[in-house]
């Protein structure tokens, strides 16, 4: 089974030693994964995402446009997706999964 992890390949570091993902990079990978596995005739069979239901500014994207906005930074390792994010990736996911869908 082929399984995307968008998230790890994406990590950056701030200026001040945290870590962040931009939303539009793992949007990116996600949209060229699905794009190679249709063209392959393959089926993408999972990805995986850090993510948390808390309303924490780990990752730039969605409403978070800057790293100036990171002022619930709270991850004790990796920045995670928070809520309204994780929504918008599983959105993404549902238009990806109709685009390459298979007759």
């Amino acid at each position: 089974m082929w399984s995307c992890d968008p998230m790890h390949g994406n990590t950056e570091s701030l200026p001040d030693g945290r870590k962040t993902r931009r939303l539009k990079n793992i949007f990116s990978e996600l949209n060229q994964c699905f794009a190679i596995h249709h063209e392959m005739d393959s089926c993408l069979g999972g990805v995986h995402f850090e993510q948390t239901g808390e309303a924490v500014t780990e990752c730039i994207g969605g409403l978070l446009k800057n790293a100036g906005t990171l002022d619930r930074y709270q991850t004790a390792c990796d920045p995670r997706l928070n809520r309204a994010q994780a929504l918008e990736m599983a959105f993404l996911i549902a238009r990806l999964l109709r685009l390459h869908r298979t007759p």
